[in-house]
């Protein structure tokens, strides 16, 4: 059985004992032990979404019998030397617990299984006494350094589950078969570990065998392919929202709606910086940091030429008056949910013709698509009816060197050149969430309620590419909005975000008054 050390956060290597020196005298030690009020620890009621998360536990149950499943927050990661990346527990963690921009590195949710069905616990490193060192000395865990820490009785009561300190998950390692499953992405460190009890557990389990003359292989691999089955199944759980996940949505919404029109009044200052993308970026992201706990992922404020470029996130080039801005953005609210919003905005506040023309006709296939959007159709019909749009105008247009029709086959498709990526993907706790679901439960699959998704067709004029007309070339234009499939039909809960072009331009006029 692993002693308690195994448990404890991976050492980080740090870079600091030549430049900086923890106090260590006994003098020091004593004085710093005493002196401190006494903590009131008041137990929290349980958070809304905590009855939410026994639910999908739950299921996770059912789908397991008899089986134990592993499933870790993750660890801090290094960013250089002795910092690190902002701590962001795994979605399936979150998914499972209801612990979001509050929860601890290290953290593991075990379902231990039990005869009608399983216990979930959650482990972690509760905080240390103001008598040891670590409150202190510890600049990854220590009160002194990253603030108060929650005990194990207020994280039990504010995620209604049951917890025990980190030390007590050696136990869970000394029990850990063939038939336990881990989430391994989440937490190399610790996947490691659970794979080597695998092994020993193996190995004594061979030594039996070989003993009393049974038969017995080590098969290692085909329990890491029941890992990513695991996964698959977690990922899928989160295909259809629930009420909690829904309102959450609706809130990271709420508030990137708030953040482009943040930007949209700080257009005159950041179109006069010569690396006004990142004014542009600067600008969402303080929104994101005020009414969320971050970006959902990384800003794209693509500007003239750059709007052409699908996942530009560089944002160090200027915003010209006269080019249009492609701002791809979104809120992650506290409970880890992202809106993911893209509108392409006039940077003087109108769009020329040509402009003009190459919007509308993105946003005619975005409404297209909308339509195919409902409860029983198949979710690649919604990129079907936004491709159909494409490749009607392209051909139009004159770039296409053969019909629309012609190009709409399946061995054709010379209309994806102005846009190579798809018009819909799954969100949630991910910007690209359920990436795991299988084919059939995702392109494939059928279009349930309380499903959420984007629709984001778009059309991009490379400055260089010879196929289009100069006029066009340099133009960029993407419309995303997040979609809500109801009993009945489908809800744009980004629809309140001006998407028509002359209901963007008053949008813009009115917000720069």
């Amino acid at each position: 059985m692993a002693d308690s050390t195994d448990t404890a956060p991976a050492p980080a290597a740090r870079s600091n004992e030549n430049r900086s020196t923890t106090p260590g005298s006994e003098g020091f030690k004593e004085f710093i032990s005493s002196g401190w009020a006494e903590r009131t620890d008041e137990l929290p009621p349980a958070r809304e979404q905590a009855p939410f998360a026994a639910a999908r536990r739950e299921r996770v149950s059912k789908l397991y019998p008899g089986q134990r499943l592993i499933v870790p927050a993750g660890r801090l990661k290094q960013r250089a030397n002795d910092t690190d990346y902002a701590f962001r527990a795994h979605s399936a963690f979150a998914h499972l617990t209801g612990w979001g921009s509050d929860s601890e590195p290290g953290a593991v949710l075990v379902f231990e299984p039990t005869a009608t069905g399983h216990e979930a616990t959650v482990y972690f490193r509760e905080r240390a006494g103001r008598d040891s060192d670590e409150f202190y000395a510890n600049s990854e865990i220590g009160e002194f350094w990253i603030g108060p820490r929650p005990s194990i009785a207020q994280v039990a009561s504010d995620l209604a589950v049951t917890v025990r300190g980190i030390d007590d998950f050696a136990a869970v390692l000394g029990r850990v078969d063939s038939e336990t499953l881990l989430v391994r992405e989440a937490d190399p460190f610790l996947t490691g570990k659970v794979d080597d009890a695998r092994l020993r557990n193996s190995a004594e389990r061979m030594l039996t065998a070989n003993a009393s003359d049974a038969p017995f292989s080590i098969e290692i691999n085909s329990e890491h392919d029941a890992d990513a089955i695991l996964a698959r199944d977690l990922s899928e759980l989160r295909l259809v929202k629930d009420a909690y996940e829904i309102g959450q949505m609706r809130l990271a919404v709420a508030a990137t709606a708030r953040g482009f029109e943040d930007v949209i009044r700080d257009l005159p200052r950041s179109s006069s910086h010569e690396r006004g993308e990142r004014l542009v970026e600067g600008v969402f992201n303080t929104r994101a940091r005020v009414d969320g706990n971050t970006v959902g992922y990384d800003t794209i404020a693509a500007s003239g030429p750059h709007a052409c470029i699908l996942h530009w996130t560089r944002n160090d080039g200027p915003v010209v008056p006269g080019d249009v801005m492609l701002l791809d953005a979104g809120v992650e609210v506290d409970s880890y949910y992202t809106a993911d919003i893209t509108r392409t905005l006039p940077v003087t506040g109108t769009f020329t013709d040509v402009q003009r023309r190459v919007y509308d006709a993105v946003r005619e296939a975005a409404d297209a698509a909308f339509l195919v959007a409902k409860p029983g159709a198949v979710f690649r019909e919604v990129h079907a009816a936004a491709m159909a749009v494409i490749a009607r105008h392209t051909a139009d247009w004159g770039m296409l060197p053969v019909t629309a029709e012609e190009a709409l086959l399946p061995e054709n498709g010379q209309h994806r050149r102005y846009m190579v990526h798809g018009t819909s993907h799954h969100l949630g706790l991910d910007v690209h969430d359920c990436a795991q679901a299988r084919r059939d439960m995702y392109i494939d699959g059928v279009i349930e309620p309380g499903m959420v998704f984007t629709i984001e067709p778009g059309l991009y004029f490379q400055l260089d590419d010879l196929t289009v007309p100069a006029e066009y070339r340099g133009i960029g234009v993407r419309i995303e909005d997040d979609i809500l499939i109801t009993e009945t039909g489908a809800e744009n809960l980004s629809a309140g975000i001006p998407r028509d072009s002359a209901a963007v331009e008053a949008w813009m006029a009115a917000l720069q008054a």
